[in-house]
């Protein structure tokens, strides 16, 4: 029998969960504790049994329209067809630092050079912020690291996309107010924070599954991001 191939090359745009990973406040967000081990368990079977403990909003993870907008849909009724998505990936790392916000022009750009976005992306914004990921105060920065505009938000809205996600821990400084998931969210749209390898995908001709763990009521959720690649 001839053995089926999937038709795509997968791409994990997720960062593991350890306890040192930097999170929103700077403290540890991430426990896995042993609550039944090998060499205790009494059955024939050894089993090794673990709990985790962890914020909602940690790692690479989903906020959903619940987080900032009352009444807005929250992890478990977000659908899988808002969850997968055809992705483009706009890469503004060459010129971007610290303090960089990013603007329309940056998508024109783009779409310049690429074509338009899609109806119904996910947007991935790639700040080369993650190369410092495994220096949790540097990633941090006491939230100054790059972000995306309002009037780039309102942009990307006016394209219908599906989602945003970025390389850093929020697509807002605190400073600026939030605006960027006021829009975002406030549009039924949702945000995945922290995302990994993203220049691993092509910027546009590939696709993204959002999985978010299934919570009832959660306003966030750490998610596994696939990028599905066509071959």
């Amino acid at each position: 029998m001839k053995s089926h191939k999937f038709p795509y090359t997968l791409i994990d745009l997720t960062h593991t969960l350890t306890p040192d990973i930097p999170t929103w406040t700077g403290g540890c967000g991430f426990h896995q504790q042993v609550k039944l081990d090998y060499d205790s368990c009494e059955t024939d079977v050894k089993f090794r049994v673990q709990q985790l403990k962890l914020h909602a909003g940690i790692g690479t993870h989903i906020d959903a329209p619940a987080h900032c907008i009352p009444g807005g849909q929250s992890i478990d009724q977000l659908s899988l067809d808002q969850l997968s998505a055809p992705c483009a990936v706009i890469d503004v790392s060459g010129h971007a630092h610290e303090r960089y916000t990013v603007t329309p022009q940056d998508i024109l750009d783009f779409e310049h050079q690429y074509g338009s976005l899609p109806p119904h992306a996910f947007v991935i914004i790639n700040t080369g912020w993650e190369r410092f990921w495994t220096q949790p105060d540097q990633y941090r920065n006491n939230h100054i690291f790059p972000c995306v505009g309002r009037d780039a938000a309102q942009l990307l809205l006016d394209r219908a996309i599906a989602g945003l996600g970025i390389d850093t821990l929020s697509p807002d400084r605190p400073t600026d107010g939030f605006p960027v998931h006021q829009l975002i969210l406030g549009a039924g749209k949702y945000i995945v924070e922290n995302v990994a390898h993203a220049l691993k995908m092509p910027r546009l001709g590939a696709y993204t599954l959002a999985l978010p763990i299934k919570t009832q009521g959660g306003t966030e959720a750490p998610a596994r991001l696939v990028g599905l690649i066509p071959t």
